[in-house]
């Protein structure tokens, strides 16, 4: 959430930002009714003083009742008036920090650097739904039939390859890059949704138990986000580095006939997520690191990638800056996006009142959070099954995986 005092101060800043954006946002409609707010405000403290001058010489009179009642009207006005631009506010999206490249879109980011040349192949390759099929590790026949379109199985060896990417980067997450591990719930609260940014903009895209109104994780930034919701950290406790695996749920609606092979997208799939909160002053420090450690899973994966900085147009809803990892995947002959990693300021901290205290004699100041992809499956997953195949149908295992699979090559079973 932006800061109130902020867009007042800054309207035309705003409004510069939110076109860089190709978004509108409620801005109009909140400064017109914040002014509202505040002229009320101004009146009624005015009444509240002619009520409190009336009482020093205990005149109790019609003007006095008169004078309450207005008061009590006008007090309700304010009230409603503060919930409106409230629920405004929740629908602006955050603003770009200067470094970020200005564009209309994704042809408009900018590959910053790569490592890794895509490979050469002897051998005609195969996309990873036809590698899964002829492996009998992915099922997409009963994925369907058990849950419908955009589901899939995973049998044997892929089951275990699944797992064994999770294990990998949950221990080198944790092991190497400072991060502590978190196992959070996989449903949660409608503010926990809130606090992160995903409502009330994106409901159209989340699952939701309605009885009990638990919403089903769209991603474990949700939860990580919210465990420290309303509290104040310590000084010298920051920055605070999570890493979490869940599932994730989300509606994915897409074009027709886009993305329809194979699992690259899916309305349930599983990730990694790395989560930060910090100072104001480090964060964009931070994030180059987080950064960095998404990148060291790709090459310790031995998979050729480039990170591109988002340009303002591209941006997620609540972040100020982002960078995205798009691996090579040799058979379906693509870039595919494995990370986003994200500053995004003290926007997600204001809407779940995340704060810190940077020394015991200082007031409490909002924490900047963070997160990032650490990676995200099924398209590490992809990557890994297209990039390692041999000519003879098999999967030759990454190095770093081995220990995880137990074996250095994933064949037909007989």
């Amino acid at each position: 959430m932006l800061d109130l005092k902020y867009i007042r101060e800054n309207p035309e800043a705003i409004r510069k930002a939110l076109a860089s954006r190709k978004d509108t946002g409620p801005l109009d409609d909140i400064i017109r009714l914040d002014g509202e707010r505040r002229e009320k405000l101004a009146e009624l403290d005015e009444l509240r003083h002619a009520r409190k001058e009336a009482s020093k010489v205990r005149q109790e009179s019609g003007e006095g009742r008169a004078l309450r009642e207005k008061i009590k009207t006008l007090e309700e006005t304010a009230k409603n008036l503060d919930e409106q631009v409230g629920a405004l506010l929740l629908h602006m999206p955050n603003i770009p920090q200067p470094s970020v490249p200005v564009g209309a879109g994704e042809e408009d980011n900018v590959i910053v650097r790569a490592w890794g040349e895509p490979k050469q192949y002897p051998f005609t390759l195969l996309p990873h739904w036809q590698l899964g099929d002829k492996l009998d590790i992915i099922d997409f026949e009963r994925g369907v039939k058990i849950s419908g379109t955009r589901f899939y199985v995973l049998k044997g060896q892929g089951a275990k390859l699944q797992r064994a990417l999770i294990n990998f980067m949950l221990d080198l997450h944790t092991s190497e890059h400072g991060y502590r591990e978190i196992y959070p719930p996989f449903m949660v609260k409608r503010e926990c949704l809130v606090g992160s940014g995903n409502l009330p903009k994106f409901s159209d895209n989340l699952y939701r138990d309605a009885i009990d109104d638990f919403w089903f994780v769209p991603t474990a930034e949700v939860p990580l986000t919210n465990l420290h919701r309303d509290e104040i950290i310590p000084p010298g406790a920051l920055p605070i580095n999570y890493v979490a695996y869940t599932a994730c749920f989300r509606r994915e609606k897409m074009s027709a006939g886009k993305d329809t092979r194979g699992i690259k997208r899916g309305h349930q799939f599983d990730k990694v997520e790395m989560y930060k909160f910090t100072e104001p002053e480090r964060s964009n420090e931070e994030l180059e690191k987080m950064v960095a450690n998404a990148e060291d899973v790709c090459q310790k994966l031995g998979l050729a990638y480039r990170v591109i900085a988002l340009c303002t147009a591209d941006l997620g809803f609540a972040s100020t800056k982002s960078y995205d990892i798009n691996v090579w995947a040799a058979g379906s002959g693509e870039w595919l996006e494995v990370s986003s990693c994200s500053n995004c300021g003290d926007f997600q901290a204001r809407r779940a009142n995340v704060r810190y205290r940077p020394s015991p004699e200082e007031r409490p100041r909002y924490v900047h959070t963070l997160n990032g992809s650490g990676l995200a499956l099924p398209r590490i997953l992809i990557a890994v099954l297209e990039n390692y195949q041999q000519a003879d149908g098999s999967i030759a295992v990454p190095e770093a995986l081995q220990p995880f699979m137990g074996t250095k090559v994933i064949k037909q079973q007989a």
